[in-house]
């Protein structure tokens, strides 16, 4: 299917409310896991199963789903299929009760070397419409959806996209541009008119969820900017492990200096620690952060050796689960911008 870029009435998010999907289990897909090839596209080495023992056992797992109710959920809702945990919450604060919405991605899961499983193939076969990313994110998701009848919607369609600096993927776009509520924005107008033509019938819920959620990001950025504000400009940089905030810190001003632009390229070499350094003294920046999802021992170098603070995790891939720091998508951002924001007024 060509890619499209694309109830919660009460202004509350919606819970984590879509049951959990279960697809029936199509015997092409098995036979395909079998050869090695998924969709039609041969699995390179790297993306094999390790052994031929565990394909056997992932076959009897989905020769033993054929008969065991997967096939015939009671769901009569729309079926929608998302990448990673962050966008599945986007989409369910606009769908509300009317859709159902599954993240093939659980929380706490890094995104980017992510590998899908025979059974996110069956979920994608069965979706009504696959949400994804894009600018390179999920750079196994073209193959694994190109045979998926569904609708496939990459949500960043339409906003302009920030070249990466440096490392193997220097001069592409850097995918994360969830972490600014403001290109957020754009996420939630392109599910909104990807569940419209999805499910005409309930448009103006779709609708009104939008513009309630969209309202709710308006004030998260508002916050980040009020408070920023107030910052002299020598603390107005923010230095993260990966290069995740570049949007965040084009929408607010902020200066950015990171150690790796991407959490599968190289992770804290000496000459990233070097030129990571050197910005913090440079810019006499307060306090560097680290991600969630990766390891802080290069970012704790760069603090020893700069008398900088290293300041609380920022979350950015991946939500927590319910009873964690940030179950939400609104969540996480408040979080970062409140950890930002109590890091960059520190005095070094």
């Amino acid at each position: 299917m060509p890619r499209r870029g694309a109830s919660k009435t009460s202004g509350r998010e919606v819970a984590d409310i879509a049951p959990p999907i279960f697809p029936r289990p199509e015997t092409t897909l098995v036979a395909a896991v079998a050869r090695g090839t998924v969709f039609g596209v041969a699995k390179t080495r790297s993306a094999r199963f390790r052994n031929t023992s565990l394909v056997a056992a992932e076959l009897l797992l989905l020769t033993a789903a054929c008969g065991t109710g997967f096939s015939q959920p009671d769901d009569e809702r729309k079926q929608v299929v998302t990448t990673f945990t962050v966008i599945a919450d986007m989409a369910r604060n606009v769908a509300g009760d009317a859709i159902a919405v599954e993240s093939i991605t659980k929380p706490g899961t890094e995104i980017h070397e992510y590998e899908p499983t025979p059974s996110d193939m069956l979920k994608a076969a069965k979706a009504d419409l696959v949400l994804d990313n894009g600018l390179g994110l999920e750079r196994w998701f073209d193959k694994f959806v190109q045979r998926s009848e569904a609708e496939h919607v990459t949500l960043t369609s339409g906003i302009e996209p920030i070249a990466i600096r440096g490392g193997e993927y220097r001069g592409k776009a850097n995918p994360h541009a969830w972490m600014s509520p403001r290109t957020a924005m754009t996420y939630v107008a392109n599910i909104r008119d990807a569940f419209i033509r999805l499910d005409p019938a309930h448009a103006a819920t779709f609708r009104a969820n939008a513009d309630a959620y969209q309202q709710r990001l308006a004030e998260i950025d508002r916050y980040l900017h009020q408070e920023l504000a107030s910052l002299p400009d020598e603390h107005r940089a923010l230095v993260t492990c990966e290069g995740a905030f570049s949007y965040l810190a084009r929408d607010a001003g902020l200066r950015e200096a990171y150690l790796w632009p991407v959490n599968s390229d190289a992770e804290g070499t000496p000459q990233q620690i070097k030129a990571t350094t050197e910005f913090v003294r440079e810019n006499g920046v307060p306090t560097v952060f680290c991600e969630s999802t990766v390891n802080d021992k290069a970012q704790q170098q760069v603090a020893r050796e700069t008398g900088a603070r290293l300041g609380d995790k920022l979350y950015v891939d991946s939500l927590s689960g319910p009873d964690g720091p940030v179950p939400t998508y609104l969540d996480l951002l408040r979080h970062d911008a409140e950890a930002i924001v109590a890091g960059l007024r520190g005095a070094r």
